[in-house]
């Protein structure tokens, strides 16, 4: 084949090859990876990646969920097929678990997603997990943004963003002394857009809620708030049925829905093209306690 025949990558294909060798790099380089998997898109998306990487043999590390006890039902029914699709190992650890037992106590607001760090933690010291593969994208919001593909976390699972390696001509640095572990986001370079031209490009399957369907809403601080157990309607709020869907999957306690029609592929990706907020800033409860709040987490050891 002469050079002229060389068929360019195209955008999607680009970062599927950017993402394929990082997963392929820690496969080779790393004794005890680990994937953390919620059955939401950006996880999806990473564990079709992992599965194309590595065929036709087995996915060479097993997926871990910590579930907050507060997911909705509908994602974890799609979490369990998911795996089982891909052929994947799937552990799941439960906040409610350090709840009963008193290692851990709810907080005041209920949102329950920052009380994943120490399972994960745990997790993390029990299988030795050296690296740990999470689904972070640097568009979704500023910490993340500043995140390395391969990020040092210390003895204690801390960030330190003033110590990220460079990492030039995609040249990753995975070294860590005993104890330290690294943090892998494959999806770094991907956007939501991205992600959803990339499901519809491979016919990937999704948790119904990431389309429009009817549900019980309130109002509250600009977000639409699912009437649920977890998040009741507060005295003075207006329950509405309106067509809405979710545009990122986490805890019931701090997600909130977007009103929508889009109940396919096609029409979801015209929605976010024309969106001017991340799904994060436009959903996420957790992420509005001060603007620091997600590196705040991420520095005691969050994803």
């Amino acid at each position: 084949m002469s050079r002229h025949e060389i068929r360019p990558l195209s955008e999607l294909q680009a970062l599927e090859s950017e993402s394929i060798h990082i997963l392929r790099e820690v496969a080779a380089t790393f004794r005890f990876p680990l994937m953390l998997f919620s059955g939401g898109k950006d996880s999806v998306v990473m564990l079709h990646l992992a599965a194309k990487a590595f065929w036709p043999a087995p996915i060479p590390f097993g997926v871990l969920h910590v579930d907050t006890g507060h997911n909705f039902a509908e994602v974890l029914r799609y979490r369990d097929d998911a795996v089982e699709f891909y052929g994947a190992e799937l552990t799941v650890t439960k906040v409610q678990d350090y709840l009963d037992d008193g290692r851990l106590t709810e907080r005041p607001n209920g949102q329950r997603n920052p009380l994943q760090t120490v399972p994960l933690l745990d997790a993390i010291t029990a299988g030795r997990h050296d690296a740990v593969f999470g689904g972070g994208r640097r568009d979704e919001e500023r910490a993340r943004a500043k995140e390395r593909v391969f990020s040092l976390r210390d003895e204690f699972g801390q960030w330190d963003p003033r110590n990220q390696r460079p990492e030039l001509w995609s040249i990753y640095n995975g070294r860590h002394l005993p104890g330290e572990h690294v943090r892998v986001f494959p999806l770094s370079n991907w956007t939501e857009l991205d992600i959803w031209d990339y499901i519809a490009a491979e016919k990937i399957e999704l948790p119904s809620i990431y389309y429009a369907h009817d549900r019980d809403v309130v109002h509250r601080d600009g977000m639409w708030i699912a009437v649920t157990e977890v998040t009741p309607a507060r005295d003075g709020e207006l329950v509405q049925r309106r067509s809405v869907r979710y545009r990122t999957v986490g805890d019931m306690s701090c997600t909130a829905a977007v009103l929508s029609i889009a109940t396919t592929v096609a029409d979801v990706i015209t929605e976010v093209g024309s969106s001017t907020l991340t799904e994060r800033g436009a959903t996420r409860a957790d992420d509005r306690m001060s603007e620091a709040a997600m590196e705040d987490r991420k520095r005691e050891g969050y994803f």
